[in-house]
């Protein structure tokens, strides 16, 4: 086999490990009886668990779409999960967040940006909470 092959076989079977680990093959299962897959197999299990703000926000838009989006996000909150994006949302230190603020010196409208990013937070907790999942 090419090194690439290799080395994108041995990532996907990383992925899935992490996945059935971390997830459990019931939310796997659920998803293929909705007739879906989950992102979090398709992708480098990385990417849900970056230090890189865009990955995380490029990881939480793969879950958009999830159809076993809440109850990954209900285990998360029932597991306390220290940090990662679970069900489309950043957990850091066991709680969800707005956004994961990038290393070094803030910039002059990192202020404005977190006010919108609280605001979608909060919108997106309404929604999850209608749906009956209770987030903190």
């Amino acid at each position: 086999m090419r090194p690439n092959v290799e080395k994108t076989i041995e990532m996907r079977e990383e992925t899935e490990f992490m996945t059935d680990t971390l997830i459990g093959p019931e939310l796997r299962d659920q998803a293929r009886e909705t007739g879906g897959d989950l992102a979090c197999r398709e992708y480098d299990a990385d990417l849900w668990f970056s230090e890189q703000p865009t990955e995380l926000e490029f990881a939480k838009s793969l879950c958009t779409d999830c159809p076993v989006r809440l109850a990954c996000l209900a285990g998360a909150l029932e597991r306390h999960e220290p940090w990662g994006v679970w069900g489309g949302e950043i957990f850091e230190k066991g709680n969800v967040v707005a956004r994961k603020r990038p290393r070094g010196r803030p910039r002059k409208d990192a202020a404005l940006i977190e006010q919108a990013a609280q605001k979608e937070l909060a919108e997106r907790t309404r929604e999850l909470a209608l749906a009956g999942v209770t987030v903190s």
